[in-house]
């Protein structure tokens, strides 16, 4: 049996194929997330802005780690998960992006958070691009799909950008979201017309 043969979440960790830790783009690093970028982690998640979307409350320090030893946990159990994103020119951690698979979730998620200052760049789409055409290419996904609150409009627009469109809609962890989600035919067919 082919290790694509087996669907879901149920999936085996040793038969899932497994992202690659670091890569790039033309302008950003994606990495792993490390002990001394918790500080920035951290008033991420205090941030009000920031965190409007991702639950609507912000967390404080024991929650924050928490978060981020969960990002990285997700690496350990499923082979893929967030990445922290650096800007190359600068170094400057400016957001992180990956996937999310967790038991009890919708699906396979790719999603974005973009630090406030380091929106208006191109960044979230440069990266999600990147990730989406990886997730097809080298993950083997069927699908992929984006959970993205009814009135986050600059999540929607990289969402489409990407070629996703709304599925449907649900709730997730208290919060309205819509499901943008795109399929691997409906994806090669755009990677023909880009």
């Amino acid at each position: 049996m082919h290790p694509t043969d087996i669907a879901g979440p149920a999936r085996s960790a040793a038969l899932t194929p497994r992202a690659a830790p670091e890569a790039e783009t033309a302008r950003l690093r994606l990495r792993q997330f490390r002990n001394e970028d918790f500080a920035t982690y951290k008033a991420w998640c205090a941030n009000p802005d920031l965190m409007r979307y991702l639950g609507g409350r912000t967390f404080d320090t024991l929650e924050a780690w928490r978060h981020m030893a969960y990002v990285l946990g997700h690496w350990q159990l499923r082979g893929y998960g967030y990445y922290a994103v650096e800007e190359k020119a600068s170094g400057r951690l400016v957001g992180r992006v990956g996937y999310t698979d967790s038991e009890g979730w919708p699906g396979f998620e790719l999603g974005w958070t973009l630090a406030p200052e380091a929106r208006g760049q191109g960044y979230a789409s440069e990266a999600a691009r990147f990730l989406l055409d990886y997730a097809f290419e080298h993950l083997e996904r069927p699908h992929v799909m984006s959970l993205i609150h009814p009135d986050n409009a600059p999540s929607i627009r990289v969402a489409e950008r990407l070629g996703q469109t709304v599925e449907g809609e649900t709730e997730l962890l208290t919060m309205p979201v819509l499901i943008y989600g795109i399929d691997r035919e409906r994806w090669r067919t755009r990677q023909t017309t880009r």
